[in-house]
């Protein structure tokens, strides 16, 4: 299906906010990797950067804290007409997530040749057992979320 003018720009507004969740977390020490978690009117349900060193939690991935979130916010953890958009290629705790969240769609920015999942390493959604299989689009903003990565590690080495 093609983007209208509005989806499209819908997706420009919650990559905007994804990226913005992403330097947030950088200033914080985090890796900067953000997510957000859009309704099927375009609105955020929730929004996140990644808080594992502040959470001292392997599992708080801006991915699976958004998703968390908005489920919360719905009352219920299915996610059937939601896009998730992240400035990552999701790993696979992130893409399995996704997938019992039942998201719809995933729209991400960088790829992750080393970490990601869903194109890269086990491509989780491309096997026999997986459970739901979003549609997803990757590259999105790629060269701003690689950036913001690069110039992440770039400083603390």
């Amino acid at each position: 299906m093609a983007e209208t003018p509005d989806s499209a720009a819908l997706g420009v507004m919650a990559m905007t906010r994804a990226l913005d969740e992403a330097r947030a977390a950088a200033a914080r020490g985090e890796v900067p990797v953000g997510a957000v978690v859009v309704g099927p009117d375009g609105a955020v349900l929730a929004a996140h950067g990644n808080e594992i060193e502040q959470r001292a939690d392997a599992s708080a991935h801006a991915e699976l804290l958004a998703m968390r979130a908005a489920a919360a916010l719905r009352g219920s953890r299915h996610l059937a007409d939601c896009t998730l958009v992240a400035t990552l290629e999701p790993c696979a705790m992130c893409a399995a997530a996704a997938g019992h969240f039942r998201i719809r769609r995933i729209v991400f920015g960088a790829w992750d040749p080393k970490g990601g999942a869903v194109d890269h390493g086990p491509r989780l959604f491309d096997q026999p057992g997986c459970l739901h299989r979003p549609d997803w689009a990757g590259g999105f903003e790629q060269d701003v979320s690689a950036t913001l990565l690069r110039d992440f590690f770039r400083q603390r080495r």
